[in-house]
């Protein structure tokens, strides 16, 4: 149940970054619930892996190149679903932000947070 919580939270995030941002785009609830669930996918996967190879780069930059990861895997994720659509850097950039606090906070109202 609280994974389902959690997917649900993370659609809305994306659809509220989709009408916060206008260089992002979601058609549907349909592909906000697939968009959702590739970004999941996506930063369970690739996520570690480039963030294991980065991670010279992180600790000279203190962290901060994990927001540019982010936001490379929110635009990779995007190419895969169709009806959701990530153009230009800084909308990208902004949207890999406001979803992961978004999505943040959502689940934390809804009662699906990971302890």
């Amino acid at each position: 149940m609280k994974l389902l919580l959690r997917w649900l939270a993370s659609a809305l995030a994306l659809l509220l970054v989709a009408y916060l941002l206008p260089g992002i785009t979601v058609a549907s609830w349909g592909a906000a619930f697939v968009g959702a669930l590739v970004i999941g996918l996506v930063n369970a996967i690739i996520g570690p892996i480039v963030k294991l190879l980065t991670t010279p780069i992180r600790w000279l930059t203190l962290g901060l190149f994990t927001l540019v990861i982010n936001a490379v895997l929110f635009w990779l994720a995007a190419e895969f679903v169709p009806g959701f659509d990530a153009s230009g850097a800084v909308d990208v950039f902004l949207g890999a932000l406001l979803y992961g606090i978004a999505a943040s906070v959502l689940q934390s109202l809804f009662g699906a947070k990971k302890k």
